[in-house]
C-alpha cells in the first residue's frame, strides 16, 4: 500500500522507542494518516533489577516523547501476561527440550500483530504498521486473492524472516513504511526531524534478557535446564561434562570445555539422555531437515514438491532446495548442498525470489 495515497485514513503504529518505529510513525503522518502510536508493556517490575526489554519503562517513555514531538496520539497496552505465556515460557521450554527458540518470531506471532489488529478494530483504524524492513503486495501469481510478504529493499536489513508467521488478515491490514528504505536513510531522516530515538543504538541481544545476562535469566526462569550431563564424541565415548543443554546449540564451537587437538563442534543434543555429542565440522552439517508448524503466505497450502530458496537462520543467504510435502502437516527440505548446523527450534523460510512462500519450525 502506498502511504502517500492514503490521506484521511487512520493508522495504528507499533512504537518501541527505537529509531525504526519512530520514523515509521513520522512517515505515516507525513503521508496523511491520522496516526495513533501503540507501545507494549512487556517489562515487569518483578524483574526490573535483572532484566530489561525493548518495551521497558525507559523505551516506552521515549516512544511517548517521540509521539508528542510528532503531534500524534499515543497509548500503552499491558501485554505482560501474554508475553510471559507465549514468549518467555516457550523460550525456556525450548531450551529445556534441547531446541533453540526464536523469541522475536513468537512475539510477532502472538503479541505484536495480534494486539495491533485488535486495537485497530476497536478504534476503527484502516491499517496497522511497524518499523520492520519488509514489504507487502496485494496479488500473487498463483492465487490473486492472497497478500504477499516480500523482502525489504535493504538486503542487509531485510526482516521478512521474522514476519513469516503473519496471517492473511494481518498482512491485508499492514503497511511497512520502511520497506523501500535503507537503514542509513532512516537514521538520517530521524536526525533531520529531530527525533529523540535517532541516536539510540540498535539492540543486538534477546530483548527480555538484555545486557547479555543469559545465564542469570535461565537460572531464575528454567533452573532445570542447567543440569550437568555427559559430552560424548561421535563414537559415544564420554569426553567431558556439559553445564546444561540450555547453553548449547548445534554448531557451537566455543566454551565446550573439552580438550582436543582439533576443533570440535556440537553435532547433536539429546534431551532424553541429557547428553551433548561433539564432532568435526562435517558432523554438524545436514542436507535434509523436517519442518513443522508451517504457515503459508504465497499459497493456501503446499500440495506438491517445489523448488525454492531456503533460509535456516535470519542472517544467511537463502540456498537452493526442494520442498517436499509429507502428508502429515510437515515438509521435508532437501538442499542441493549440505548446510551448516540447522538447529531444532529455529525457523526455516522458503522464498521465490524476494517473495516469502511460507515457513515453519525446524523439527
Amino acid at each position: 500500500m502506498n502511504i502517500t495515497e492514503s490521506a484521511k485514513k487512520k493508522a495504528i503504529v507499533a512504537m518501541s522507542g527505537g529509531v525504526d518505529s519512530s520514523v515509521a510513525a513520522y512517515l505515516l503522518k507525513k503521508g496523511g494518516y491520522e496516526v495513533i502510536g501503540l507501545s507494549f508493556e512487556l517489562w515487569d517490575k518483578r524483574d526490573a533489577k535483572k532484566f530489561s526489554t525493548c518495551c521497558s519503562v525507559e523505551t516506552v517513555e521515549i516512544a511517548k516523547s517521540v509521539a508528542y514531538k510528532l503531534g500524534i496520539e499515543h497509548h500503552t497496552i499491558d501485554v505482560r501476561d501474554a508475553f510471559y505465556r507465549y514468549v518467555i515460557e516457550d523460550f525456556c521450554d525450548s531450551y529445556i527440550a534441547g531446541a533453540t527458540p526464536n523469541p522475536c518470531i513468537l512475539c510477532n506471532q502472538h503479541i505484536k500483530f495480534e494486539f495491533l489488529l485488535q486495537k485497530a478494530k476497536e478504534s476503527g483504524a484502516d491499517v496497522i504498521a511497524t518499523g520492520h524492513y519488509a514489504r507487502t503486495c496485494g496479488a500473487g501469481t498463483s492465487d490473486k486473492s492472497r497478500v504477499l510478504l516480500k523482502k525489504g529493499a535493504d538486503s542487509r536489513k531485510d526482516q521478512s524472516y521474522v514476519l513469516y508467521v503473519m496471517t492473511q488478515e494481518q498482512l491485508s491490514k499492514t503497511v511497512f513504511p520502511l520497506g523501500n528504505m535503507r537503514k542509513e536513510e532512516t537514521r538520517v531522516l530521524a536526525k533531520e526531524v529531530g527525533l529523540e530515538s535517532a541516536l539510540r543504538p540498535e539492540s543486538q541481544e534477546i530483548c527480555f534478557v538484555g545486557d547479555g545476562n543469559y545465564t542469570d535469566f535461565m537460572k531464575d526462569f528454567a533452573p532445570e535446564a542447567l543440569k550437568p550431563g555427559d559430552i560424548l564424541d561421535m563414537e559415544g565415548k564420554i569426553v567431558g561434562t556439559h553445564k546444561g543443554i540450555a547453553f548449547y546449540t548445534i554448531g557451537q564451537r566455543k566454551r565446550l570445555g573439552v580438550s582436543s587437538l582439533k576443533s570440535l563442534y556440537v553435532a547433536y543434543i539429546d534431551r532424553v539422555n541429557n547428553t551433548i555429542t561433539v564432532g568435526s565440522r562435517d558432523d554438524a552439517v545436514r542436507k535434509r531437515l523436517r519442518v513443522k508448524d508451517l504457515n503459508w503466505i504465497a499459497v493456501e497450502t503446499l500440495t506438491e514438491t517445489v523448488s525454492a530458496g531456503v533460509k535456516i537462520r535470519s542472517t544467511m543467504k537463502e540456498e537452493p532446495a526442494t520442498i517436499i510435502p509429507q502428508g502429515d502437516g510437515t515438509v521435508m527440505v532437501e538442499f542441493d548442498e549440505p548446510q551448516w548446523a540447522p538447529a531444532s527450534g529455529q525457523s526455516s523460510l522458503f522464498y521465490d525470489g524476494d517473495t516469502v512462500i511460507g515457513g515453519g519450525v525446524i523439527e
